[in-house]
């Protein structure tokens, strides 16, 4: 029931995010995004770290000092695959007119849902993997250690689930309909996490490899979409106060939890 929670913590954060459609009435001042964009990139950079990286090295430590090989080899694999998923799935990030990926004919609202849904699957992965971690009697990760991670995911993904239904609905789409897009969209998180601890359990040995995976994907996510979207515009240094707060309270629940 405990590992259910974990798993279903982040998806609840991005529903309850988007439940914002239903109290206020405009979308969010781009300052108020450029910060909560920053905060996000700071909680996935301080999670790659300390809850996917360090643990894999740490995983991999009778290797000597070829310790570093699983880390590195699953970050560069991470980062390859959602490189590969951004050229295959047509989305449409926030802010931007031009979608990326296959030419398609879908609807703006189904792009911006589907860009968010891409950057959600990571994170899913991470949230699985560090279950994974725990329930392996092997590895170095404590059930506090993974509650501090889905935590943190969570809490970013609050201010995700507003920055995608507020715009739906200033664009027309009924506050019903905006908030369902919003939370669809981290649906995703709690699948992937699933199916990673499926992996996972298979594949015992592969847990260094997938802990590094995560994380890498997750690094991909903020140096592609969030930390260029939370500078668009004017030149402002809030984007960065909202990175040094997340990353900060990502620490922090990582040691204190862990």
């Amino acid at each position: 029931m405990e590992i259910l929670l974990g798993l279903m913590l982040p998806f609840l954060g991005t529903a309850a995010g988007s439940g914002c459609v239903f109290l206020l009435k405009d979308a969010l001042r781009p300052q108020v995004q450029k910060s909560l964009l920053g905060f996000a990139s700071g909680v996935m950079v301080a999670a790659s770290v300390w809850s996917l990286l360090i643990p894999a090295m740490d995983m991999a430590a009778d290797m000597g000092r070829w310790a570093f090989v699983p880390a590195a080899a699953g970050f560069l694999l991470g980062m390859g695959f959602l490189l590969l998923m951004d050229r295959l799935i047509p989305h449409l990030h926030l802010g931007c007119e031009q979608a990326e990926g296959p030419r398609c004919q879908l609807k703006k609202t189904t792009m911006l849902v589907l860009a968010v849904t891409l950057h959600n699957i990571p994170e899913g992965m991470a949230v699985g993997v560090v279950f994974s971690g725990f329930l392996a009697e092997d590895a170095a990760i404590t059930m506090a250690g993974a509650f501090a991670l889905s935590i943190g995911i969570a809490i970013q993904n609050f201010p995700e689930g507003a920055i995608i239904s507020l715009p739906l609905k200033s664009e027309g789409t009924g506050r019903g309909r905006a908030f369902l897009y919003g939370a669809l969209s981290g649906i995703v998180e709690p699948l992937g996490a699933g199916a990673t601890i499926l992996l996972s359990a298979l594949v015992r040995p592969a847990l260094p490899y997938l802990l590094a995976f995560a994380a890498g994907a997750m690094l991909y996510v903020v140096v592609e979409e969030l930390i260029p979207e939370a500078s668009q515009g004017e030149h402002s240094n809030l984007g960065t106060v909202g990175f040094a707060a997340g990353f900060a309270l990502m620490m922090i629940l990582d040691v204190a939890l862990g």
